[in-house]
């Protein structure tokens, strides 16, 4: 590749009458790539920020692996060698017991709504397994009331908000259905508890802001009437990436009745329409590249039928075939790079301003999220600038293939 084929293709992209600027056909070219580009950054960014955005959210109240049984009741008994087991195992930073039940909470009025209560470990007893300590806004993890009990309670800010309860000041009543029965009737009686505000949490998701409490371990495995016994496992391991691993080896290792779930599992519908939400809008938008090309296409043989008769002054003077397909194949390279470049710059811009400026808010109570997330990530990036400037380069071989097949006495002919 000489300075002399740059120099004419250079040449043949600009306007005519010795015009320095890019002919119009050029730009309109370079327009389709450019759009193609920005419009595949900002949709990969906003399905990748989405999915990662609601993983994160999603993990801040949920482990990276959960240890959990089967059977009728559903619940482990004789847990402690488990949790020993478990916190041996490799990539395993730290496990704890947890209990879940679902409940009615009200707080003295006539308000009453319904709520899941976690019961945890307090704070600073063990490792923490899940960030929900780190959101705190109000009160803190230890559940310690005024009366020096551990019976306290930590709500969503949401919930907190529907009840009108200020941590240290009110109380909330808890109520379930309960394991023991009436003799007479044969019903279920209720098992209510009445604890004290001692914490409010904030995650900016609705779920767990709206409807999630989280109370001492013993006071929630008397909630649940399940005595010693705990509803499962949480697991935290070293990173997101290995915990399907470390949920398999879990398993395999603990064997029947011990089942495992990571966290992808414990979501895998919401992260399963992600994926696919993510493919298709690829796909759909890689169309758009596709036109880009044809754009090329087309922009580079209408080159050709307008430079015949200096393409075959060029043969005549012994200019071979190669180099004038050389010469059109830089022509798509410029248009495919200079295109790719600005979108690029379009699109990661555009990406960086929707999600510092929050420019496009959500319904938290739909999407989980108050606004649209744009991700910046460098593969996506690569992957689509490396695809632009191969499609791009890929459009440019039928016309310089026409190009150098022009015989030089019917090219000046014409």
């Amino acid at each position: 590749m000489s300075g002399l084929e740059v120099s004419i293709a250079w040449r043949y992209l600009r306007s005519r009458r010795g015009s320095k600027l890019l002919s119009l056909i050029s730009i309109i070219a370079i327009g389709g790539v450019a759009i193609g580009v920005s419009a595949l950054i900002v949709i990969m960014g906003v399905m990748t920020g989405l999915q990662n955005d609601l993983r994160d959210k999603i993990l801040i109240g949920s482990p990276d692996v959960r240890v959990l049984t089967f059977g009728s009741d559903m619940v482990l008994h004789d847990w402690q060698p488990i949790l020993e087991k478990v916190q041996r195992q490799k990539n395993v930073v730290a496990a704890a017991p947890f209990v879940s039940t679902k409940a009615l909470v009200g707080a003295g009025h006539k308000y009453s709504d319904g709520a899941y209560v976690m019961g945890i470990l307090p704070e600073g007893v063990g490792k923490p397994v899940t960030t929900i300590r780190a959101h705190r806004t109000a009160g803190d993890f230890r559940f310690q009331t005024t009366d020096g009990r551990q019976m306290g309670a930590v709500l969503g800010a949401k919930l907190a908000n529907k009840l009108m309860v200020t941590p240290g000041v009110d109380s909330i009543t808890i109520t379930t259905i309960g394991t023991a029965v009436n003799a007479v009737t044969g019903t279920p009686i209720p098992t209510e508890i009445r604890l004290e505000v001692t914490g409010v949490f904030d995650t900016g998701m609705y779920e767990y802001d709206n409807g999630y409490i989280y109370v001492n371990l013993p006071v929630a495995q008397r909630l649940a009437g399940l005595g010693s016994d705990i509803t499962g496992l949480e697991v935290a391991t070293t990173s997101r990436e290995v915990a399907p691993q470390v949920a398999e080896s879990l398993a395999n290792e603990l064997g029947y009745p011990y089942r495992t779930e990571d966290w992808e599992a414990q979501n895998m519908s919401l992260f399963s329409a992600l994926r696919l939400e993510k493919l298709g809008m690829t796909f759909i938008l890689l169309l758009i590249s596709l036109v880009a090309a044809f754009n090329i296409v087309g922009t580079l043989t209408m080159v050709v039928a307008d430079k015949t008769k200096e393409i075959g002054i060029l043969r005549a003077m012994g200019m071979p075939a190669a180099s004038i397909r050389r010469i059109f194949l830089i022509q798509g390279i410029l248009i495919g790079a200079v295109g790719t470049t600005v979108g690029l710059a379009v699109g990661v811009g555009t990406a960086i301003a929707l999600d510092k400026y929050k420019l496009i808010p959500l319904s938290p109570q739909v999407y989980f999220i108050d606004h649209l997330p744009v991700a910046r990530t460098p593969v996506d990036i690569g992957l689509t600038v490396i695809a632009s400037l191969l499609i791009a380069t890929l459009a440019t071989i039928y016309p310089a293939l026409q190009a150098s097949r022009l015989y030089p006495v019917e090219a000046m002919r014409e």
